[in-house]
């Protein structure tokens, strides 16, 4: 039973309307979006793409208990500006952007992504590795249901508890356990596969791909401790600031499929889902205050890839679920 896209498609029953009434990623709703004038765009980001395909890309499953949370002490000097890439340019994967592929991944996602940062971070540089979504996603059964939804907290748990090997995007064939699952093409003439529905959840492989060294067990990358930041912009700035990129949980709405370029904030359209993203800094556009985050849709989607999301009023939940921790050296 595909629970994830059942879990969508209650919510879209129960969520209310907010403007006129659109097909989903329609033209009609990218003019209305447009013509109201706020403070980001509209534009086709998927083309001829499977509705459960859209639906099955909201993979954060909500009401898992959280992490303990660390609250920073007060009066550290935070600047205007902040994007972890400037701050901390010799470390690469801070700039990366992965695809999920059709599987509703992103709670997988948005942890190994940080966690890879955050191993660069404090090793000031010394260790530059990818970590492996694909070990989160196959081998954590206490994190959900895999590619049908998972939980960040969860996530991070694991990691501090059994660890996480390396891995690259689909086809790279970098580190222990690079992505199986293919990424696909959200425009009509393009050479990856189509976007459907969800695929099933990889199996749990404890050995790495052929020709890879050290041994799966020899490869692993563990946290040393594991929490979630208080739901205040001044102390998830402060945890960015000091610590690296974190991963937020916030709802999807049908607008934000169509996300271009400005500081995203929900306009119109149903709700989909919880998502999972990184957050990496933080800044102001037109006296908007915003948070700077990357997306897993690959780089053909929003701000090749990036996205910016209204701060300081918990837009569409973005501060309530915020996870992070520090690794094990």
């Amino acid at each position: 039973m595909r629970a994830l896209v059942l879990l969508c498609f209650l919510a879209v029953l129960s969520a209310g309307w907010a403007g006129p009434r659109h097909p989903l990623l329609s033209s009609e709703m990218i003019q209305y979006i447009n013509r109201l004038n706020t403070t980001w765009k509209a534009g086709q980001n998927f083309y001829n793409v499977d509705l459960s395909y859209v639906q099955g890309l909201c993979g954060t499953l909500q009401n898992k208990p959280t992490l303990p949370e660390l609250e920073h002490p007060a009066g550290v000097k935070l600047p205007d500006t902040f994007d972890a890439r400037q701050q901390w340019p010799n470390c690469p994967t801070i700039q990366d952007i992965r695809d999920q592929g059709s599987c509703g991944s992103c709670w997988a996602f948005g942890a190994a992504e940080a966690i890879s940062d955050r191993l660069c971070i404090h090793s000031n540089a010394k260790i530059t590795v990818e970590i492996s979504a694909e070990d989160l996603l196959s081998c954590c059964e206490e994190c959900g249901m895999g590619c049908f939804g998972g939980y960040p907290s969860a996530a991070w748990e694991y990691w501090a508890k059994s660890g996480l090997v390396t891995g690259g995007l689909y086809g790279s064939n970098k580190g222990c356990r690079p992505y199986s699952i293919p990424p696909c093409e959200h425009h009509v003439n393009g050479t990856r596969p189509p976007c459907q529905g969800e695929g099933d959840t990889p199996k749990c492989q404890t050995k790495c791909i052929d020709g890879y060294t050290p041994a799966y067990e020899k490869d692993k990358y563990f946290g040393k401790k594991t929490y979630s930041v208080p739901s205040k912009q001044e102390q998830i700035m402060t945890e960015l600031y000091k610590n690296g990129p974190v991963e937020a949980a916030f709802s999807v709405y049908e607008d934000f499929l169509l996300y271009k370029s400005g500081v995203y904030q929900h306009l119109t359209g149903d709700m989909l889902g919880g998502h999972a993203i990184k957050i990496l800094g933080w800044g102001k556009e037109n006296n908007t205050p915003y948070w700077l985050a990357a997306n897993s849709w690959n780089t053909d989607w929003g701000n090749q890839g990036f996205f910016k999301i209204l701060r300081g009023g918990d837009e569409c939940g973005i501060e309530s679920e915020v996870v992070a921790g520090i690794p094990q050296l």
